[in-house]
C-alpha cells in the first residue's frame, strides 16, 4: 500500500493519496481545490488517481473533490446527517453516496465507513486495511475533522459561521457519542487527521501530523472526561472566533465548487481601477516603510489565506500588489479559499509607494493614555484579552474591525495593538484605508508594552 500526505501550512489541513500498488489505482482523502499536487505524486509513484472522497462537507477551505471528478474519478460522499446536509453536485453518475457500516474497495485496500457526526452532523470516518498487503486487520483511520492529535473537532461552527441556531450545543453531545465508538477502536490503529496546528476547526490541536488510538486514548483532554455534560461544556467554551469566510466555504462546498482553470495566468497592470479593492501582499515592515493609498496589507505568509478570508469581498474584483514570483502561489492560496475574482496584479518592484504611517512605543503609548488623548483598539482573539490587556484599550477584534468602524471617534490619535504587532500592522492600513488619518501602530504589541518601562500615572 503506498501512503503520502499533502499538508497546506496556511490552512494547516492534511490531506492524503492512498494507493494500492498491485492494480495501480489511488484515492485523495480529502483534496484541496489544488488538485496538481495529487496527479504530480500519483505519476511518480506510478499510480493514477481513480477516486476521491471527503470527510465531511469543509468549512475552512475549497474542496478539490468536483475539480479531480472533472478527472473521470468516482466520488465517494456522506450521506448521513439528514436532507440538510447532503451533497447538491450535479453529477450524481460519479458519486457513490456512503452510510454508516458501508465498505469500498480501492485496488485491495479496504475502507469501512463511520459516522463519527459532531463537528457536523455528516461526518463519516474511514478505516483502512491493507488487504492487498495480507491484512486482516486494520491499519489506521482518517478522522477528518473529528479527532485530531491531542483535540477533537469544534461543534460550534454551523451555529457561530454558518448561523444554523441550536446545533452547537446538539454537535457537542453528538461528538461525545462519537468517541464512544473511537474508544472501541483498537488501540494499536494509526490516526490520520485532517489538521494541524495552527487550524481554527479546533482550540488545541497538536503540531505532530498523526497519532494513535491508544495514545489518544491517554492523552487526549477530550477522551479523558467520561461524564457527557462536562465535557459539552469543556467543549464549547474556549473556542476560537471563526473566520467569516466559513459560512461561504460550506455553501459552496455543498453545492459543487466552481470549477478553475488549472493553467489561469492572471494580467500583469499598471494600475488598478477604482471599482478594484488593493490589496499590498508585502511585508508589514515594507507596507510600514511606504505604500499606495486606499491599500490594505495582508503579507504572503502563513497567516495569508486565514485573514483573506477574513476581510476581502468575494462580490468584488481584487488587484494584487506582489512580486512576480509570488503571483502563482498567491493566487493557489486566494483559490482555496474561493476567492477567485482577481483582475490582475501590479508588479510590487515597480509600484510607486508614496505614503507612511506611523509606530508608537510602549512609553509613549501608556504617556498619552494617561493624559487620555488616544483611542487604544487591541485587535486580538477573545481568548487573549481575556487573558489580559491593556487599561483603557478597547476590544475590537481584526476580523471584525471594518463592520464596528462607526464607534472609533475621529478626533483622537488612534493606536492599533494586538500581541506582537503583526495583526494590528493589517489593522493599520485598514485604517488608512476607511479614511482615518491619525494611526499608529504600537511596536511590539501587547508583549512589547508588558516589558517595557512605562511612567506611572499621576495621581
Amino acid at each position: 500500500m503506498y501512503f503520502r500526505s499533502c499538508f497546506d501550512s496556511k490552512l494547516a489541513q492534511f490531506s492524503y493519496i492512498v494507493g494500492c500498488q498491485r492494480t495501480g489505482e489511488a484515492i485523495v482523502i480529502d483534496p484541496a481545490r489544488d488538485i496538481s499536487q495529487y496527479h504530480e505524486i500519483a505519476k511518480a509513484e506510478g499510480l493514477r488517481i481513480t477516486a476521491a472522497t471527503e470527510t465531511h462537507i469543509h468549512a475552512d477551505f475549497v474542496s478539490g473533490a468536483r475539480q479531480l471528478a472533472q478527472h473521470d474519478v468516482q466520488l465517494y460522499l456522506s450521506d448521513e446527517g439528514g436532507n440538510d446536509w447532503t451533497y447538491q453536485y450535479e453529477m450524481p453518475q460519479k458519486i457513490v453516496l456512503l452510510k454508516d457500516g458501508d465498505t469500498f474497495y480501492v485496488g485491495n485496500i479496504r475502507f469501512d465507513v463511520l459516522h463519527t457526526p459532531g463537528h457536523t452532523p455528516e461526518h463519516i470516518s474511514f478505516v483502512v486495511t491493507d488487504e492487498g498487503g495480507g491484512s486482516s486487520v486494520p491499519m489506521g483511520i482518517f478522522t477528518g475533522d473529528f479527532v485530531f492529535v491531542g483535540d477533537v473537532g469544534r461543534p460550534d461552527l454551523l451555529e457561530k459561521a454558518a448561523g444554523v441556531q441550536g446545533t452547537a450545543e446538539s454537535g457537542a453531545h453528538s461528538m461525545y457519542q462519537s468517541l464512544s465508538r473511537f474508544r472501541e477502536l483498537p488501540d494499536y490503529l494509526q490516526v490520520w487527521p485532517g489538521h494541524g496546528a495552527g487550524s481554527a476547526c479546533g482550540k488545541s490541536l497538536g503540531a505532530v501530523p498523526m497519532t494513535t488510538v491508544g495514545y489518544e486514548k491517554i492523552n487526549n483532554w477530550a477522551l479523558k472526561i467520561d461524564n457527557e455534560d462536562q465535557f459539552v461544556q469543556e467543549l464549547l467554551s474556549g473556542q476560537p472566533e471563526p473566520p467569516t469566510y466559513f459560512a461561504v466555504m460550506k455553501r459552496v462546498n455543498k453545492r459543487g465548487p466552481e470549477l478553475v482553470d488549472e493553467t489561469e495566468q492572471i494580467p500583469k497592470l499598471t494600475h488598478g481601477g477604482q471599482d478594484h479593492v488593493i490589496i499590498d501582499t508585502r511585508s508589514a515592515k515594507a507596507y510600514q516603510a511606504g505604500f499606495k493609498k486606499g491599500t490594505l496589507n495582508l503579507p504572503y505568509n502563513k497567516s495569508f489565506a486565514n485573514w483573506s478570508g477574513w476581510l476581502l469581498p468575494y462580490d468584488q474584483d481584487l488587484v494584487l500588489i506582489a512580486y512576480e514570483d509570488q503571483i502563482e502561489d498567491i493566487l493557489k492560496t486566494l483559490h482555496s479559499i474561493g476567492v477567485d475574482r482577481i483582475a490582475g496584479y501590479l508588479d510590487a518592484e515597480k509600484v510607486s509607494f508614496t505614503e507612511q504611517y506611523p509606530e508608537i512605543d510602549a512609553m509613549t503609548l501608556q504617556e498619552h493614555l494617561n493624559k487620555n488623548d488616544v483611542y487604544l483598539i487591541d485587535v486580538r482573539n477573545q481568548s487573549e484579552w481575556d487573558a489580559g490587556h491593556i487599561e483603557g484599550a478597547h476590544h475590537i477584534m481584526l476580523g471584525t474591525l471594518e463592520d464596528q468602524l462607526e464607534q472609533v471617534p475621529k478626533d483622537k490619535k488612534i493606536v492599533m495593538q494586538c500581541q506582537s504587532g503583526a495583526r494590528s500592522s493589517i489593522a493599520t492600513s485598514l485604517m488608512k484605508r476607511a479614511g482615518f488619518e491619525q494611526v499608529y501602530n504600537l511596536n511590539g504589541g501587547y508583549q512589547g508594552w508588558k516589558k517595557a518601562d512605562k511612567p506611572v500615572v499621576q495621581s
